[in-house]
């Protein structure tokens, strides 16, 4: 099964910063480290500005498709319902990688404290 949307670009429109801080916010135990920490990683290189403009609508998609509730498998499916956001994170994530530096990244880590008072700035691996 498909769980990566085909076109992620499209879910641009649903993307805006309160949004996703909201999302963040209320979602964060939920969908876990490995997806909160894609989402800062995108997040950071879409605020780069020697991020690409066509990497940044790969990043504003998959954003935008994070954000919504209702998307492949929805959110509060116990389980299952990061999966879907799990898999688009990542692939455009892997679309975008060699924009993301290591002060993405540390911004990223830095932030991951705000979710996880527990995260220790260590690596996460990103592999499914």
């Amino acid at each position: 099964m498909e769980k990566t949307p085909k076109d992620i670009v499209k879910y641009q429109k649903h993307y805006t910063k309160e949004r996703l801080d909201r999302k963040l916010v209320r979602w964060s135990k939920r969908a876990g480290q490995k997806v909160i920490y894609l989402v800062l990683l995108l997040y950071y290189a879409l605020t780069d500005k020697k991020t690409p403009i066509g990497y940044k609508a790969i990043i504003l998609g998959a954003l935008g498709y994070f954000i919504l509730p209702l998307d492949m498998l929805p959110d509060f499916i116990l389980g299952l319902g990061f999966t879907d956001d799990m898999a688009a994170l990542l692939a455009a994530y892997q679309a975008i990688q060699a924009s993301v530096t290591p002060e993405v990244e540390e911004k990223a880590k830095k932030r991951m404290k705000e979710f996880f008072h527990d995260y220790d700035g260590e690596d996460i691996r990103l592999e499914e």
